[in-house]
Formats: structure tokens, sequence, C-alpha cells
């Protein structure tokens, strides 16, 4: 199963030999932008270092718990768990699914994982699926995908929406071929 804590670690090492920047001399440019806004950051960050929606993202995000952090923490964005915000309190029984499907996802190849404050961007040149919890026992899937075949478990979407339709999950027997089918037919549409 990936582990989500040893990605966020690998995705900002990756992005410190992109950049050739430290997460303090981020913070230094954060400071100095007189940016706080968290989507104002993540777009400069994107601007000046040249980096994709993910990668800024994932810096805005360890650069301000890099702030936040005692004097003597561990360095910032290194433990940082983005999923451990989505999957708290009733949820947090949901993110082992969560890990199932995204492990299953894994396989497709490259991707990139965007987290937001209640779900997941699963990303390549565009995102083709988002995932969180819906409910306390539900997972919700989002897919970005043109005439899939018309199936039960599929629940289209209106037009203009983020996904065109999105699929509930309470267990892991749902993980099935049916199911990343569809997740892989919006992979490849995003790609």
């Amino acid at each position: 199963m990936a582990d989500p804590t040893a990605a966020s670690a690998t995705q900002l090492r990756n992005i410190q030999t992109k950049t050739g920047l430290s997460l303090e001399a981020v913070r230094a440019l954060i400071a100095a932008s007189g940016l706080s806004k968290h989507g104002e950051v993540r777009t400069m960050l994107s601007e000046k270092l040249g980096l994709g929606y993910g990668d800024a993202n994932a810096l805005a995000h360890a650069a301000k718990a890099a702030k936040s952090a005692p004097a003597g923490a561990e360095p910032a964005g290194t433990a940082v768990d983005p999923l451990d915000g989505i999957y708290t309190g009733t949820k947090a029984a949901l993110r082992p699914l969560h890990e199932q499907l995204v492990a299953q996802i894994d396989r497709f190849g490259a991707y990139e994982k965007a987290p937001k404050k209640a779900y997941v961007s699963l990303r390549r040149k565009k995102q083709f699926a988002m995932l969180g919890p819906a409910t306390k026992d539900q997972l919700e899937l989002g897919l970005n995908a043109k005439a899939l075949p018309a199936n039960p478990r599929l629940k289209a979407m209106p037009a203009g929406g983020m996904c065109q339709y999105t699929v509930r999950l309470s267990s892991a027997a749902e993980i099935d071929s049916l199911l990343l089918g569809w997740i892989r037919t919006a992979f490849d549409a995003a790609g």
C-alpha cells in the first residue's frame, strides 16, 4: 500500500532539487511577497519557480506548516500528511478504503495527487478524478470521463461541474474491474 507521508516527503525533496531552494528559502520568498492566502501563494510559487499546480500546492502547505512548527521540530513537510486532515473523526475509518483504491490507480502510471481541504484531486495534464469522504460510511469518487456506459453505480452529474460522474464506495469489494475500467478511461483521457 502506498505511504502518503513518504510520497509527500519525496515530492518535497524533488521540488527542492528542481528549484534549488530549501523550505526556509521558500518561506522567505513567501514572506517577501506579502501574500497570505493559500491560493495566492500557490499561484506565486507556480509562476516564480516554474512549478505545476500540485507541486506549488504541496510547497505552499509545507511552507505554512514549517512556519507554525515549534523550534527544533522535525522539518515541516516531511511529516505532514494531508490525508490526516481529510480523514478525521467519524470519517477516519474510510482512509484504508481510500488507500486501497489509490494503490490500484497507482498501477496505471504516473500522475499527481493534489490534496484539497476535503478531497484529493488526481491529475495528469488535467484532473481525471477526485476522491474523498462523502459521508462517514462512503467515499465519493468523481470521474472526468465522457460517455461512460450507463450503469446503476454511476451517477451522471450536471454539465459544467468538476466531474461528469460520481461513484459511491463503501467497501473494498466495490474496487472491481468495472470501477477500475471507468477510472482507466478517465486516466487515459487526461493525459
